[in-house]
């Protein structure tokens, strides 16, 4: 049994997984309130199955058999496409905190078993030549790795804003500062809490607005 895997497993047990600010951050509209507690309801059963099993150090074969009942208990024919991506983000998350191999699965559940082998061949295709860059800082509580992927650089940005952010392990924010030249990333294993524009924060402002978070939030 592993701490770390459970109290990860418990954070997402305990947070509003579906809540406007979640699908505001994906820049989305929220869903209807109604379908989005059944998506909560769903998700939080199977946190508190995984949870159970990892107390009892079942296999990882048994992990992955309750991960997949889990995700065969969504009718995905209730939700759009953007909610599907968005339940299928939240498993692959899980299935990150337990160290499962979960990508084939959601990919049959979210385009069939055609189309999985289709975009398969497409994402070996692309290998990870969209990433052109990965920033690494480690969070100041947990010393979990906070990466930011690079997907497209452009000279005439001078500065990117300051980003405080979330750490998805254990919660903590933290203040990332990506420099120059940044037009185009992707988030690794945090959630973006606010963006400070450089031109209204400087450094010491942006810690200060940091430090404030940190002690109302919690």
């Amino acid at each position: 049994m592993s701490n770390s895997k459970l109290d990860r497993l418990q954070f997402l047990l305990d947070k509003k997984k579906f809540a406007d600010s979640e699908w505001e951050n994906r820049g989305l509209n929220p869903s209807d309130s109604d379908l989005c507690e059944y998506m909560e309801v769903k998700f939080n059963a199977c946190l508190n199955s995984l949870i159970a099993l990892l107390k009892a150090n079942y296999s990882e074969k048994i992990l992955k058999n309750d991960l997949r009942k889990g995700l065969k208990s969504f009718d995905k024919f209730k939700f759009d496409t953007e909610e599907k991506e968005f339940i299928c983000d939240t498993f692959l998350e899980i299935s990150k905190v337990i160290e499962i191999d979960f990508k084939n699965d959601l990919n049959r559940w979210l385009y069939g078993s055609l189309l999985n082998n289709v975009f398969k061949f497409s994402n070996f295709l692309k290998g990870k030549e969209k990433i052109i860059e990965t920033l690494s800082q480690n969070c100041t509580k947990c010393k979990s790795n906070l990466e930011t992927f690079i997907l497209a650089k452009e000279n005439t940005i001078l500065e990117s804003d300051f980003l405080i952010v979330r750490c998805k392990s254990c919660s903590e924010f933290n203040l990332i500062d990506n420099g120059p030249n940044v037009k185009q990333l992707r988030f690794g294993e945090y959630e973006l809490v606010e963006q400070l524009p450089k031109s209204n924060y400087d450094l010491e402002g942006a810690k200060i607005r940091l430090k404030q978070l940190q002690f109302f939030r919690k």
